[in-house]
């Protein structure tokens, strides 16, 4: 019978944010799957636990993935973690499901640290409606594409970075998406140094090139404003006060009727259909 990989949520930064079912899937696993065993050996420590670790990230996946899979398929619990967070969120965990989902190993996932929602949480911005869009990519093609398609995007957008490609990324950001677009920058979540800054993409990029940024950020940055509607020309104006005149209202009722529907000015449309009547 096949066994099971659990995904197991890491502290993002306070090791006192693991939570007891993460710590009793970790106890129970026969192995994990550590994105890198040294920072996981380090969380393994404070819990006073000892387990075989098993290196599985992003340039080994291929290699390693189908290695655990074999394991998992003998009825042996593997514990999947990454570095921090949730595994499988922009994240090579997310091969391996879709190994075990193939071969049909059982996936469960425990809930937990989240950078991405944790910034999103206190950003200050709309929380409602938000799409997760990860790490930009390094090529200067695929970075633009990126950039390109989120342009009309009305929903708030998440970025993670690293503070040696931070000002790079804000200066792009800005060209995407405009000087006075707002954004909040969520740094060290949950450590001694958290911090979040709530500015302007131009004001993000005039304090970095002034100070050095430290430490992993998360980005939140505000969605387009929905565009105005097209104002209605006057002849679609006219149409609509003589469709109310159908319906029997009076010149001056049917006039005030598509002003409130339309917001355009009372007094000038009367004289516009009064002019038409007459013409």
């Amino acid at each position: 019978m096949p066994g099971l990989l659990c995904l197991v949520p890491t502290p993002i930064g306070n090791l006192g944010d693991i939570s007891p079912r993460a710590r009793e899937a970790l106890t129970s696993a026969d192995f994990i799957a550590a994105e890198d065993t040294r920072v996981t050996r380090k969380l393994l420590n404070y819990l006073e636990l000892k387990k075989p670790l098993v290196s599985y990230y992003e340039h080994n996946k291929h290699e390693s993935g189908p290695k655990i899979v074999e394991r998992l398929l003998e009825g042996q619990t593997c514990a999947l973690v990454s570095d921090a967070g949730s595994p499988a969120i922009s994240d090579p965990g997310e091969n391996l499901v879709r190994l075990c989902a193939d071969a049909g190993v059982t996936v469960c996932a425990i809930p937990g640290p989240c950078a991405a929602i944790t910034a999103l949480s206190i950003s200050g911005l709309p929380t409602g409606r938000f799409c997760f869009e990860g790490f930009l990519s390094t090529n200067k093609k695929n970075r633009q594409q990126h950039l390109d398609g989120l342009r009309g995007e009305s929903r708030t957008m998440i970025f993670y970075e690293a503070p040696h490609k931070l000002r790079q990324t804000l200066g792009d950001l800005e060209a995407a998406f405009g000087a006075e677009r707002a954004i909040s920058l969520c740094r060290e979540l949950t450590k001694l140094h958290e911090e979040v800054i709530r500015t302007t993409l131009s004001g993000a990029r005039t304090l970095y090139s002034e100070q050095e940024p430290r430490g992993e950020y998360v980005l939140i940055v505000a969605g387009a404003a929905p565009e105005a509607p097209e104002a209605p020309t006057e002849e679609q104006l006219l149409a609509l006060v003589r469709e109310q005149m159908a319906q029997g209202l009076s010149r001056k009722d049917a006039v005030k009727a598509v002003s409130k529907q339309t917001g355009c000015a009372k007094n000038a449309l009367y004289d516009a259909a009064l002019k038409a009547d007459n013409s």
